[in-house]
Parts: C-alpha cells; sequence; structure tokens
C-alpha cells in the first residue's frame, strides 16, 4: 500500500480523533455495473458493501472514523473514500476491496468529484477553506485552490469538465472554478443552508437544495441568478437530477421522504415516503427506471419511479 503525504499531515495520534463530528453526512457510490453498492455514514467507523443482485450486504471495510464521500473511478476498477477525520483519501481496489493508496489531504477532508478521464480528483476541505486537485496519474497534488468558505459535500463539474462547482456552506454561496486555471471565475449567491446541487447536461441549469427554506434553487447559468425556488419537504439535502433530466429528487431530512420535481415545468409533482433521513445519496439505475435512497442506517431503499413507492430495501 503506497501512502502518498502532501503539504498537509495526518499524524497517527491526531488520525484517533473524531476532527468535526458535528457535522454529519452520509454517502452512496454505485458501481458503473450496478453490482455493488457503497454506502457510508459520518457517524459509523466502516463503509457497507452490498451486492444488488443478491441484495446482500457482503462487507463492512474498517478503518475509518468520520467517512464522507465515496466515487468510483469512472472504469469501476476503483473508488476513493475522503475521511475528514483521519485527512486520508484512501484508494481501493474493487475486486477485493484492498487499500491500494493513501493521500494524506488534511482534516476536514470533505466532499469529492472526479473528472471523465478519471485522472484528476477534487477534495473540498471544510476546515481549511480549499479544494485540493490531485493528478492521480502522477500521483501529486496539481494544485490546493483557496478562497471558499467551509465547503462541504458539494462539488460537481459541469459535462465537459470544463468548470468545477463548489458549495460554500459558511456564506451559502457557489464558487465557479475555472478547471483549465483552477481559479474561481464567479460566485453564485442567494442560498439558504445550501446542501446538494446537480447541473444539466448542456451546463446551462443548475439546482441546488435550501435545506434552510425547504425549497430546491433554480440558477440560470448563464446569468448566475437564481431564476425560481421550488418549494419542496422539510430540511431537503439532496437535489439529483435522473439521466434524461426529466426529473429531480429532493431527499427531505426531517419528514422522511423524497420530492418529485417535473424539470420541464419546475414544479413539485409528489412525494415519496417511508424512509429515515434521506439526505443527499441519491443514485438512479442506469435504465433510469428505479433509484436507490440512502437511509440513516445505512439501509438502501430502491424506488420505482414509475409507481412512486419503495419496492425493496436492501438491510445493513
Amino acid at each position: 500500500m503506497l501512502i502518498l503525504f502532501f503539504s498537509i499531515i495526518a499524524t497517527k495520534t491526531q488520525a484517533q480523533q473524531i476532527f468535526d463530528g458535528n457535522i454529519k453526512n452520509n454517502s452512496l457510490a454505485i458501481s458503473p455495473t450496478e453490482n455493488i453498492a457503497l454506502a457510508s455514514n459520518s457517524d459509523v467507523n466502516f463503509v457497507s458493501v452490498y451486492n444488488l443482485k443478491s441484495r446482500k450486504l457482503i462487507k463492512k471495510i474498517f478503518g475509518f472514523i468520520s467517512p464522507r464521500n465515496i466515487i468510483f473511478s469512472p472504469d469501476g476498477m476503483k473508488f476513493y473514500i475522503t475521511d475528514s477525520s483521519t485527512g486520508f483519501l484512501t484508494v481501493l481496489e474493487t475486486k477485493k476491496f484492498k487499500i491500494i493508496e493513501k493521500y494524506a489531504v488534511g482534516f476536514g477532508a470533505f466532499g469529492s468529484a472526479i473528472s471523465n478521464n478519471g485522472q484528476e480528483i477534487y477534495i473540498n476541505n471544510e476546515a481549511t477553506n480549499t479544494v485540493t486537485v490531485i493528478d492521480l496519474s502522477s500521483k501529486s497534488v496539481k494544485k490546493i485552490i483557496t478562497g471558499f468558505a467551509e465547503p462541504r459535500q458539494g462539488i460537481k463539474l459541469n459535462a465537459t469538465n470544463t468548470k468545477i462547482y463548489v458549495t460554500n456552506f459558511a456564506s451559502d454561496a457557489i464558487s465557479v472554478v475555472d478547471a483549465a486555471t483552477l481559479k474561481i471565475d464567479t460566485t453564485i449567491t442567494g442560498f439558504s443552508k445550501i446542501r446538494a446541487i446537480s447541473i444539466t447536461k448542456d451546463g446551462e441549469t443548475l439546482f441546488a437544495a435550501n435545506s434552510g427554506s425547504n425549497s430546491i434553487a433554480v440558477v440560470n447559468l448563464n446569468t448566475g441568478i437564481i431564476a425560481k425556488t421550488i418549494s419542496v419537504g422539510k430540511d431537503p439535502y439532496g437535489a439529483s437530477l435522473s439521466s434524461d433530466e426529466n426529473i429531480l429528487l429532493s431527499g427531505n431530512k426531517e419528514d422522511n421522504s423524497l420530492s418529485i420535481i417535473d424539470v420541464s415545468t419546475l414544479t413539485n409533482i409528489g412525494v415519496i415516503t417511508g424512509f429515515n433521513e434521506p439526505r443527499q445519496a441519491i443514485v438512479y439505475s442506469k435504465n433510469g427506471k428505479n433509484v436507490f435512497v440512502l437511509n440513516k442506517d445505512l439501509s438502501i431503499s430502491v424506488v420505482n419511479l414509475s409507481e412512486k413507492k419503495i419496492i425493496y430495501s436492501i438491510q445493513n
């Protein structure tokens, strides 16, 4: 196993302590083949591995303290887990779930995103108000971008990977970073306890969950202005856009529901109930028929979108 230390070092003594336990979140990643699901909760020290074909928990990967975000490489051969209390980005291979690399990126490491070609990974750090850019081919830090305000889980690239959108929880704003220069171009304001974001493929519209106002903000990215807000359930964290861009789902933590938004009309058209504190961990199936929703207890509820109901659950 290769451990790579950069400008911010996590020591063994420090790594035994919970760094930012007052901030809670969870994460769900589905492999490109849809065989494997990985789930985490920042309050537990393991990552659950599910076989989606057998609908069973097959493994728990230990060694974490506050796992924050999980993403697969585009080819599905590896996955990456950030941990804000260890300060590591841990890289594991998918076949046997073995750790192959660790990058010391600093306490507070939170949300992450990976480029389309799988060569660069971007990591929010809510403690240092930075985004670390790692070149995975050279296994080195390309840049540490400054100028953020408590960036947590929300970080997305547009479809062409020319822009990086970073949520700032402390300032209720989104920083727009030029992916070529790795500098902040502009800032979009007007949110209320901003959580998850999604971006349309044409790069013209962004959706953001406002947990402070129980709404989804619709941003015109050409003007950088919030064009509309849509009322949803209580304490929304999720803003997950379907691949066909017909619907957006909001995970509403306090009333244990998903709100369904029709993207063509920008209206709330229904609600799905029966969850346990759903947040931003919402992933659509490749065929678009079902959606996987992570619950507080790390069980996964599988929703049929045409029936608008939970059809089965996979228990942790």
